[in-house]
């Protein structure tokens, strides 16, 4: 017999402790983000002034600018990387080496990320690599592939093979059959994994800040640069844009692919 977990005694007051040490300082982040005052302590009136000075802040704008940029290309590179690899590994003939090429895909969610950043600049600094966006953008690709792939590789193993075979019957080529059948049918799980290598490259700090050189800041760069000055409100309505920013998207992706769009597999 199947239990709820508010069945277990406890559970559901360990659960409540759990979620408000997790999101109580981003509500308060939140809070003070509108405080008049420049204190992070003291309320003194609601505002948007904060916001407004956050926006024209040249430097936010340049590094919002740079985040924005390396998210797009290194998301959408790293989806058609993650689309390509999961259509040879699970549509395609399969290998002997598929389980351990697929382990290779997932080893940068399974390293911690400082390791993944440290090793990235010593091969650049190896072949004499000029640090700057570039290299940003290369290491973020590398970095969001697995995060993209997840989502293809569960959507793609959700489309039963039939569909294929019966575009072959009526006289589909392999690129028709993809273009016609598997692509749409994967969109969900494609478009999810898109957001989801986005929202990873926008956050990035730690492989940015190793590997990016002079003129290369990115905003969760920025964001620190001005921590070790002093919290201010200002750097709490940055925080606060970027998380709604980050919630936004992962909540889009969720629903991308959710349970009831899986493919039907019958």
């Amino acid at each position: 017999m199947k239990h709820s977990l508010s069945h277990y005694p406890g559970t559901r007051t360990i659960t409540l402790i759990c979620i408000f040490i997790l999101y109580a300082p981003l509500l308060v982040i939140s809070l003070y983000s509108f405080n008049s005052l420049r204190s992070i302590s003291t309320w003194g009136g609601f505002t948007f002034d904060w916001y407004v000075k956050a926006f024209h802040n040249p430097s936010i704008q340049a590094a919002t600018l740079n985040s924005l940029i390396i998210a797009v290309l290194a998301s959408t590179i790293a989806t058609s990387i993650a689309l390509a690899a999961a259509i040879g590994l699970l549509r395609g003939t399969p290998l002997k080496f598929n389980g351990v090429i697929s382990g290779v895909i997932n080893l940068p969610l399974l390293i911690p990320e400082i390791v993944t950043a440290v090793a990235t600049l010593i091969f650049f600094v190896a072949i004499d690599m000029t640090l700057g966006l570039g290299t940003v953008l290369i290491a973020h690709i590398i970095f969001c592939i697995p995060f993209a792939y997840l989502p293809i590789s569960t959507r793609l193993k959700d489309i039963s093979q039939r569909f294929d075979d019966a575009a072959y019957d009526l006289y589909a080529n392999r690129w028709q059959a993809f273009r016609y059948i598997m692509l749409p049918m994967a969109m969900p799980g494609i478009m999810s994994g898109l957001m989801l290598a986005f929202i990873v490259s926008l956050d990035d700090f730690i492989v940015a800040n190793m590997v990016a050189g002079p003129g290369a800041t990115t905003l969760p760069m920025a964001i620190y640069s001005l921590v070790r000055i002093g919290f201010t409100p200002e750097i709490n309505a940055i925080s606060t844009l970027l998380l709604f920013v980050s919630i936004g998207f992962v909540t889009v992706s969720w629903w991308f692919n959710r349970p009831n769009q899986s493919a039907s597999s019958n």
